[in-house]
């Protein structure tokens, strides 16, 4: 892509998912994903109804009279988004391609969280680590990872969600809020490293997919190409019960997904490229407030 090209694609991204943030997410992200947890802030007189266990006694016994502690919420985050770079991710046949989905999402996020002064970092992941850009504050930031997610090319096609959510409780010393920016197009298990991960950090998993892998169009004879293995193969679409078991394949694979996340105690949303990401996150955000 063409550097002029990738400008206008950052400014535009900019435009509306910066948007979005403050229009619509100013205080659902706030409410949704709090800070590390409350922080000393300064001393007052006792009153009624405060908590006898705030009372500070060194301050009480100089003055004669009961202080209490004060405490506010401790509301810096750092945030992580895992952004899944594998091959799948560059299929759609509504709107757009997942990619482009995803890219729009995570600008939203991050976004958000720069408004609250939180920090982002980001994991680009396949089925390895494809790179790392540590968590800093600002909008240059932000436009940084827009520009590399637009234009970052993958040293690998395929997807590894384990690798990702390990990578991170090891790069993370301190309590994270990330998430996992996906299709879950995986055929490896990651749930006992998402369900460790997740002890340590906030993880939140967003699904992208395409209509297309839940339901089959009727087209007659169709070339398939498995975009992370290269595999390719004609399949009739105008058989029904192809369909219907190509359909039963995505009901079951979406069934242990959600079971990998509820076991994991991991909060989930799952958006279509021809549905509205905003309506998702406000489920998302409200189902944690």
């Amino acid at each position: 892509m063409e550097t002029s090209e990738i400008i206008k694609k950052v400014r535009k991204i900019e435009i509306k998912t910066r948007g979005l943030s403050s229009n619509i997410f100013a205080g659902q992200y706030h409410s949704a994903f709090k800070g590390r947890g409350m922080a000393f802030s300064e001393v007052r007189e006792y009153q009624f109804g405060d908590d006898v266990r705030d009372i500070d006694w060194n301050v009480t016994a100089r003055f004669h009279r009961p202080y209490v502690k004060v405490f506010e919420e401790e509301r810096e985050l750092t945030v992580m988004l895992l952004i899944d770079v594998s091959g799948s991710l560059d299929f759609g046949t509504q709107k757009q391609i997942k990619r482009d989905m995803v890219t729009e999402i995570a600008a939203t996020i991050a976004f958000s969280a720069i408004q609250n002064n939180d920090k982002i970092g980001v994991v680009f992941f396949s089925d390895r680590i494809e790179k790392y850009i540590p968590p800093k504050k600002g909008r240059k930031h932000i436009l940084y990872i827009i520009r590399e997610m637009l234009d970052f090319h993958p040293d690998s096609k395929r997807t590894d969600v384990k690798q990702a959510v390990e990578f991170l409780s090891s790069v993370q010393k301190r309590r994270t809020t990330a998430f996992i920016l996906s299709d879950f197009y995986v055929r490896d298990e990651f749930q006992q490293s998402l369900q460790i991960c997740n002890r340590k950090h906030d993880v939140v998993a967003i699904q992208v997919y395409d209509q297309r892998a839940r339901e089959l169009p009727d087209v007659g004879l169709m070339k398939v190409v498995d975009a992370e293995t290269g595999h390719e193969q004609y399949v009739d679409t105008g058989s029904k019960a192809l369909r219907q078991a190509y359909h039963k394949y995505w009901v079951s694979r979406q069934s242990q997904l959600e079971e990998t996340f509820n076991k994991s105690n991991v909060d989930h949303v799952s958006v279509a490229t021809n549905e509205d990401f905003v309506k998702a996150l406000m489920m998302l955000f409200k189902q944690r407030s």
